[in-house]
């Protein structure tokens, strides 16, 4: 019952380059050459292959091919002992990729070639029933969200286990003061325990995305053929859900055009990499000697080759470099998609490679972010240290002349400056300077407000909803454990 069509020939038109590489050869490709006399130029088949990257489909471009076949036997558009054979196959080929056993053929241009094509030295002229009612269009469109789908649930347990290494961090680091920045420049104190939660907090959104990339992709492609769908009565439904889809997808060109999950994908990974360059650059600044907040240890530090005193944070350094590439991906496939009509086109074909490499580079640097945060050792002392510095508590300073001396902030903040200003002159901090140099700024002041310039005190005081005090790290903690984990 396997349909068959005869094949129209006619007469290439196509010139033999000077070059001898780039002369056609005399064999037409085997998938569409009848309408062709000879084959392809050297050149032209290797521009069109794809299989040195899109092998990374095949147990998916396998799965798709064996939920298409049950559907085509039960449905009767294939016969049941074809289509038990075709799947008999299509299994030791899954093996024979597992094992690396299997050959990918450059010639066979891709992966749905290559696996038809040893699907039919395995079981002969009935693996030809398989690509009956289904074309290379959807047959791509559907391996490839089913492959983005499972690096989207690798990339959720992969942010996770960042978010479960942050929190822990958290927890043990609740009331360890450090500088809080604004413009690099010392601000207010605040504690390594609530930095470490403003990660964790980014990386839900991270999560988020994920889950709503993983939501939108999740809809069938397969059996809208070529474009237009297909004349067989084939069930849309069933394949669907042998494949763990929602639904089929109800537009047969957008369909097979359309590549915004591709997109959407980069662009959840995109913002995860911001997020994660981020936190490896505060990493990279806080091992250096200026800094020396945390030491990373030696599985995730290298030395130098001429100076022997070096210990270079260079995973931090990489994650930092590698979410250019991410973001390029982005750009890359937008540019790729932005000027394309209905429905596909070849260039379509370099929508996957982007996707590949951000998929990489995305699971490679949440591992190395989460051995990272895990191992490094946070020098307290060194955080304590420069907390104290640059007039951290100006503004408990300026809070505490609203709250005691009743006075407008405005006028608050003017009185700080100035009390900033002579402690610079006198070489020294606030609270190293005397009531009496205070009150010839501000005659009201008593000695009440040296309470509030102790950096300790000072984090104490944020209680705030989402403040960096203590007590409220150590509740965020066990909220972002019950939320996250």
């Amino acid at each position: 019952m396997c349909a068959k069509k005869t094949p129209r020939r006619g007469k290439s038109k196509a010139r033999s380059n000077a070059r001898s590489n780039d002369r056609p050869s005399d064999r037409p490709n085997a998938l569409w050459g009848g309408r062709f006399g000879a084959g392809p130029a050297a050149i032209m088949e290797k521009i069109n292959a794809s299989i040195d990257f899109d092998k990374k489909l095949a147990i998916q471009d396998i799965a798709a091919s064996i939920a298409h076949c049950e559907m085509l036997a039960t449905r009767g558009i294939i016969s049941r002992k074809d289509g038990d054979a075709i799947v008999s196959g299509l299994g030791k080929i899954a093996k024979e990729i597992q094992h690396g056993t299997f050959v990918f053929k450059h010639e066979l241009e891709d992966i749905h070639m290559n696996v038809e094509s040893r699907l039919t030295e395995i079981i002969g002229d009935a693996a030809g029933c398989l690509h009956t009612a289904r074309s290379r269009n959807d047959q791509v469109a559907t391996d490839f969200r089913l492959w983005v789908r499972d690096v989207l649930d690798q990339v959720e347990d992969a942010l996770t286990g960042l978010q479960a290494a942050l929190i822990a961090r958290a927890e043990e680091h609740a009331a360890t003061v450090m500088p809080g920045f604004t413009h690099l420049q010392t601000a207010q104190p605040v504690t390594f325990g609530h930095h470490m939660l403003a990660y964790v907090e980014m990386l839900g959104r991270d999560r988020g995305r994920v889950a709503d990339a993983r939501a939108r992709l999740n809809e069938s492609p397969l059996g809208a053929a070529a474009l237009a769908g297909t004349s067989f009565p084939i069930d849309r439904r069933m394949t669907a859900r042998a494949l763990g889809f929602d639904r089929p997808m109800v537009n047969s060109l957008d369909a097979v055009s359309d590549r915004d999950f591709a997109l959407e994908f980069l662009s959840a990974a995109a913002i995860s990499a911001v997020h994660l360059s981020r936190l490896a650059d505060e990493i990279v600044l806080w091992c250096s000697d200026a800094f020396g907040f945390v030491t990373l240890p030696d599985s995730f530090s290298t030395g130098s080759s001429i100076m022997p005193q070096k210990r270079n944070p260079d995973a931090a350094e990489l994650i930092r470099a590698k979410s250019g590439r991410v973001a390029g991906a982005l750009m890359g496939l937008l540019s790729a998609l932005k000027g394309l009509p209905l429905a596909y086109s070849k260039d379509m074909q370099e929508d996957k490679e982007p996707v590949f490499e951000a998929a990489d580079i995305w699971l490679l640097s949440l591992d190395a972010m989460t051995g990272m945060i895990g191992d490094l050792t946070v020098n307290a002392g060194a955080m304590r240290e420069a907390a104290g510095r640059g007039h951290a508590t100006a503004t408990d300073l300026a809070d505490w002349l609203v709250r005691v001396l009743d006075m407008p902030f405005r006028r608050a903040h003017q009185v700080t400056g100035l009390l900033v200003k002579l402690a610079d002159e006198k070489g020294c901090g606030l609270a190293d300077l005397s009531l009496t140099a205070m009150q010839s700024v501000e005659p009201r002041m008593t000695a009440d407000v040296f309470k509030v310039l102790d950096v300790e005190k000072s984090v104490a005081s944020r209680k705030s909803l989402g403040g960096t005090a203590p007590v409220n790290v150590r509740r965020a903690v066990a909220a972002a454990r019950k939320t996250y984990l």
